[in-house]
């Protein structure tokens, strides 16, 4: 396994109190393969990602049974030995370029120096690197875009730079934190292409963080759905989206825009009622709880129990199996 993750715990103070970020996040991915991480916004999808590269703020506290890449104990390094790892063996591609790419630096300052603080090359190695790689992700005139700034680039070139920037160094695993979102679907389309031939070429693993569930059906092999900073739902890819198991994530499937010839005329788009909630005391009880169309007394009472289905479908939820088998509408 390429990387494991056991019981992964974020916390930040919040006005007095600790705001319980993320809560026990179990998580598998191998080499070659992409996980879906899968959520409302402010459902500790960005934190956990954060956690995993040891990049959280200042004042949040991370705890972990294990972080394990490869063969290598994460909660166990120091900064200095994380910093290098970070790029090299592990990297990470964040959501809005202008702001993680430093405006007063050229394109060719920022990706040499990631390429020669890591492995030692001279400034000829490089720039002959930046240049293979920017080409890889699909950028024409390679040597002259190593010469302009952030601000001189579309939105969609600034992306492909991230894109070259992560894959520098040829890291075993790849974190994207929603790096789709903001762009046109025609520039989405590409980048999802590029970045999925970069894995196959390299068998990366990789974690995709969106709320876009058909950029999901389109790249993910498994789907973990998070809520209020904990999986409620993990399988395949076909399992979770053909056969969703807790009624958070039949929410989520429901509220998806459907083409007029399969929905009914006039119909109201679903949605899900209330807001995901701000967790601030230990509360083992179904985070889904007040916004639940399926709650019973149990849940009130109770943690969810881990439940397996078929195809290796895990879903935190008290619902009998034979109710959780029911298709989305």
């Amino acid at each position: 396994m390429l990387l494991e993750v056991r019981d992964l715990h974020v916390t930040l103070p919040d006005q007095g109190q600790q705001l319980r970020a993320v809560r026990g996040i179990d998580l598998e991915v191998p080499a070659g393969e992409t996980l879906c991480l899968v959520g409302e916004s402010g459902c500790g999808k960005s934190m956990t990602a954060l956690a995993l590269m040891q990049l959280l703020p200042r004042n949040a506290k991370l705890s972990a049974e294990k972080i394990r890449l490869g063969e290598t104990e994460l909660t166990k390094l120091s900064e200095r030995k994380m910093s290098a790892l970070r790029g090299r063996k592990i990297s990470m591609i964040f959501q809005e370029p202008m702001t993680a790419l430093n405006p007063v630096f050229t394109i060719g300052d920022q990706l040499r120096s990631v390429y020669r603080r890591h492995t030692g090359a001279n400034k000829q190695e490089a720039q002959a690197r930046a240049i293979e790689v920017l080409e890889s992700v699909g950028l024409t005139n390679a040597a002259v875009r190593l010469g302009q700034f952030p601000h001189q680039l579309s939105g969609g070139l600034r992306q492909r730079v991230l894109i070259a920037m992560a894959l520098m160094c040829e890291p075993e695993m790849i974190i994207c934190d929603e790096p789709t979102t903001a762009l046109d679907v025609t520039t989405q389309a590409q980048i999802l292409r590029i970045l999925k031939d970069a894995q196959d070429k390299r068998k990366m693993g990789m974690i995709f963080i969106t709320h876009d569930l058909g950029v999901v059906a389109r790249i993910a092999d498994r789907v973990a759905v998070m809520y209020a900073g904990r999986i409620v739902e993990i399988g395949p890819r076909a399992a979770v989206l053909q056969n969703p198991a807790h009624p958070y994530t039949r929410g989520l499937i429901a509220s998806v825009p459907r083409p007029k010839d399969e929905s009914a005329e006039g119909a109201r788009l679903a949605s899900i009622p209330g807001n995901v909630p701000a967790f601030h005391r230990e509360d083992q009880r179904c985070p889904f709880l007040s916004r639940c169309p399926k709650r019973m007394e149990v849940c009130t009472r109770e943690a969810p129990p881990k439940r397996t289905r078929h195809w290796d479908q895990h879903v935190f939820c008290h619902l009998p199996l034979e109710e959780q088998e029911v298709q989305p509408a």
